[in-house]
């Protein structure tokens, strides 16, 4: 290919996984502005998104025509599932806690993606993973140390269901790995099928207010913010590295928090901050470090 071509492609891929950043930013300010039970609103985004991301896999599908990749079924129902507990413990996370903490907190992924990775494909961590968790270990008690005390902004309980959503969504990392020769894709379609049948029950528990505002940013949240963000996703991590798109998305943890703060006031604690800080560098400094290994 030749190298204009090269940096075009690249060019289009950055810009993508901005936009895709940008959008997922905004998730944690419009879950708190819809005053409905958690699981309804992880439910009723996911359905929106199920019903937007059908349309696309079902053009996908017509367009690739006789080929179609074939899934591992264990392995997809494990993706799903995965993906469905990230999404249903996030929204919860940021009714519990701060939207900082939520997003923080979640960003320790990559490393429960590597330690898992470890255990289940047998992937030995490298030095860089064990100093990244060392690292993530000293953020967490940072982060903490504060919640256990009284009087703190966050809540132990919602920051712990964050950590939580890291390690559902380190998890769900692993099996789209086990899903390379199938289409990962897939896992996250279901996911958001899963998500929404889970939800159920509780429209019948917890009675919404069907607010105008409140069924926009539900409509918003699943095209946009889910759905069109995972197509932006898909595009732009075929024209970059993986690095540079983590590197990339680390504009959601930096943007979520801004948003929430400039619309509805909520301030991240100094200790949030600081913890957040030391996990999500450690992330960085350990994709960076392994990245460079493999181009060697």
């Amino acid at each position: 290919m030749p190298r204009k071509l090269r940096s075009s492609n690249a060019l289009w891929g950055q810009l993508a996984i901005v936009l895709c950043a940008f959008f997922w930013s905004t998730s944690g300010l419009f879950i708190k502005l819809v005053d409905w039970h958690p699981l309804l609103i992880a439910g009723g985004r996911s359905a929106v998104a199920a019903l937007f991301l059908f349309v696309f896999r079902h053009i996908s599908i017509r367009r690739a025509g006789a080929y179609r990749p074939k899934n591992n079924p264990w392995y997809l129902a494990a993706g799903a599932a995965a993906y469905a507990a990230t999404m249903i413990s996030f929204v919860i996370a940021n009714k519990l806690t701060t939207s900082a903490n939520a997003i923080l907190l979640q960003y320790t992924a990559p490393v429960w993606a590597a330690f898992l990775g470890w255990l289940v494909i047998k992937e030995k961590p490298r030095w860089e993973i064990w100093a990244a968790l060392a690292l993530v270990t000293a953020g967490l008690v940072i982060f903490f140390r504060e919640g256990l005390s009284l009087g703190s902004r966050g809540s132990l309980l919602g920051d712990s269901i964050a950590l939580l959503s890291g390690f559902f969504f380190g998890a769900n990392s692993v099996c789209m790995r086990l899903q390379k020769d199938g289409n990962p894709a897939d896992s996250m379609f279901f996911a958001h099928v899963l998500c929404a049948a889970a939800s159920i029950p509780f429209w019948f528990i917890f009675t919404p207010v069907l607010r105008p505002a409140n069924a926009l940013a539900i409509l918003y949240m699943g095209t946009i913010q889910i759905g069109l963000a995972s197509l932006l996703f898909s595009y732009g991590i075929k024209r970059i590295s993986a690095v540079k798109a983590m590197l990339t998305a680390l504009l959601e943890a930096v943007l979520n928090p801004v948003w929430v703060l400039a619309i509805t006031g909520e301030k991240p604690s100094a200790s949030a901050l600081l913890g957040g800080t030391i996990i999500v560098s450690s992330v960085v400094f350990s994709s960076i470090v392994s990245q460079s290994r493999k181009q060697a």
